[in-house]
């Protein structure tokens, strides 16, 4: 099973999603970015790095979020979510065909990938704190 993170980045009140690629699994369905953490790598530290890398922002790890395990055809993933905030940086969107920032109540109009789908419903019943 590989071990992936999710950043659910708030920033001035919204929610930073991304959409995949036509050429990647999963195409055009959404997502709260993060990435596969590496060999000898933390989460915290993973997603750290994926912002950097895949957006160019820096960010703050905070309270851990959430697990969510899904097990697609391709393979099974242990999808650990955080909460997270922006520290700095210009956001550009290297690795998503698209990027969005969306309030809490708009979350469902968006095609989640069905292992984001959990932290949907918990943000949507407001069993979070924002950060």
């Amino acid at each position: 099973m590989k071990t992936v993170t999710a950043a659910i980045l708030f920033h001035e009140g919204k929610i930073l999603i991304a959409r995949r690629r036509d050429r990647d699994r999963l195409a055009g369905k959404w997502e709260f970015p993060g990435g596969t953490v590496e060999p000898g790598e933390t989460p915290e530290c993973c997603l750290r790095r994926e912002m950097k890398e895949e957006f160019d922002i820096d960010i703050e790890v905070g309270t851990f979020f959430g697990e969510s395990v899904y097990h697609y055809n391709h393979g099974s993933i242990c999808l650990l979510a955080y909460l997270t905030r922006w520290r700095g940086g210009t956001l550009s969107c290297r690795d998503h065909d698209a990027c969005a920032w969306v309030s809490i109540p708009e979350l469902p109009c968006f095609d989640f990938s069905p292992a984001d789908l959990p932290f949907v419903d918990r943000l949507l019943t407001g069993k979070t704190t924002l950060q």
